[in-house]
């Protein structure tokens, strides 16, 4: 093979390779961007423009995608750390970030890496609020804590691009000689409320037996007193009728008696009762000591007075 040959040969492998580059970055200069998704382009390196979803066509050899932001919410952990309340106790406290990026620029320019500097800022952050608080208060105080991470990264995140939509703390650790007085605390606690709940059941227990027992007195003097008065008024209300019909029948006797011919029919009725009386005697056939006179009508009913 001769030098011409070779020439032409690595002058042909030359080229193909050119073309080889120039289809290879035109081809990788057309871009689809998927949803949720940001690509930052740069051009001979300085920033050029923020790439959206969609179809994108870029200048070969020129632009360069050089970020690709994910505009999802995402969750970071935040790693166990020790921290000091209030009262000098030692707790470990871990927790998750809720977080999205909103500005695709600022989270590719304006930190070297978000997530990371959340998380360093959330437990600084977490250390010093758990510092203001006695123990017993940060279980108690877990949204004041989270609120306050979420107010300082978001702080922050206006310079990072990004939103950190919530901080939730996972675990606060006492130590383990702390975890035992709490425990002992809280059974002694417990116990109290057990002993105090039994105390105020026997007190309105014996309450409710006591206004059941009055109650009951009550409503029997009451129907009591309610029957005697029936009872009295039923016996006044038969003492008065049987007055006014005694009184009727009186007023009816004497009328008839004030007639013409009436005392004759009284006594002839007395005449007919008094043998009724005899008969009724001899037909029980009872043996009854009666006056001599009692067959002799006339002397009779002289002798009392009639």
């Amino acid at each position: 093979m001769s030098v011409w040959d070779l020439l032409s040969y690595f002058n042909f492998a030359f080229w193909g390779f050119l073309f080889a580059v120039f289809v290879y970055k035109l081809l990788y200069s057309i871009r689809i961007v998927p949803n949720k998704k940001a690509y930052i382009v740069e051009r001979l390196g300085k920033y050029q423009k923020t790439l959206g979803p969609g179809f994108h066509a870029l200048m070969p050899f020129l632009d360069k995608v050089t970020f690709i932001q994910d505009l999802k919410e995402a969750t970071i952990d935040v790693p166990p750390q020790d921290c000091f309340t209030k009262d000098e106790v030692n707790v470990e406290v871990d927790g998750v970030i809720y977080i999205s990026v909103v500005d695709p620029t600022k989270a590719s320019y304006g930190v070297t890496n978000y997530g990371f500097a959340s998380i360093e800022l959330a437990q600084t952050t977490t250390r010093s609020v758990i510092g203001t608080l006695e123990l017993d208060k940060t279980f108690e105080e877990r949204d004041l804590i989270s609120s306050r991470v979420v107010e300082v990264l978001n702080k922050a995140g206006e310079i990072w691009g990004i939103r950190v939509h919530r901080y939730e703390i996972k675990n606060i650790t006492p130590p383990a000689s702390v975890q035992n007085s709490m425990e002992k605390q809280v059974n002694a606690e417990r116990e109290r409320r057990a002993i105090l709940a039994k105390s105020e059941g026997d007190k309105q227990s014996r309450i409710n037996r006591s206004e059941g027992s009055m109650m009951e007195l009550i409503n029997l003097s009451e129907g009591q007193m309610t029957k005697m008065i029936n009872e009295a008024e039923g016996k006044a209300s038969e003492i008065l009728t049987v007055a006014k019909a005694t009184a009727n029948s009186i007023r009816k006797i004497g009328e008839v008696l004030t007639t013409k011919g009436g005392e004759d029919a009284f006594k002839l009725k007395l005449k007919e009762k008094h043998l009724m009386n005899l008969r009724q005697l001899a037909d029980a056939n009872v043996e009854v000591i009666v006056p001599g006179s009692i067959n002799d009508y006339e002397s009779w009913i002289k002798s009392v007075g009639l």
